[in-house]
């Protein structure tokens, strides 16, 4: 996953210039039918019961990795081919933190579930 310019700043800030930055105490993950990039913007699934869904992590060494499984709740219609993921700070609106490309787009159809296994999102500093 990259890290877009809000997260960049903040990090840098925090670290660097002193200033405080408070991690949310919730993280949600959001699914993108077009890419979102380091200033943000893609384009976000909205709509059929799509809604941004919590997602916990844990960390071992440079690499943080959802802990438990999220499932998203079951379409009401066509979300359309999601081919991004992102992190945000709040449930709705906030700010992105960090964003990938699936490995495997998937078309999500009226009835289907978009599920994330454990372990499956990871996020690696080198």
């Amino acid at each position: 996953m990259s890290f877009t310019n809000f997260l960049e700043t903040e990090i840098l800030d925090h670290v660097f210039a002193g200033a405080a930055y408070t991690a949310p105490a919730t993280k949600y993950v959001g699914l993108f039918t077009a890419a979102p990039g380091e200033a943000g913007g893609g384009t976000e699934l909205s709509g059929s019961a799509y809604a941004r869904q919590t997602m916990a992590f844990t960390t071992s060494g440079n690499t943080t990795s959802n802990n438990a499984a999220v499932e998203f709740p079951t379409a009401t219609g066509s979300w359309g081919t999601v081919t991004h993921v992102g992190i945000f700070d709040a449930s709705s609106s906030g700010n992105l933190m960090a964003y990938a490309t699936l490995s495997a787009s998937k078309a999500i159809a009226s009835g289907d579930v978009f599920r994330i296994p454990s372990g499956d999102l990871d996020i690696t500093l080198d």
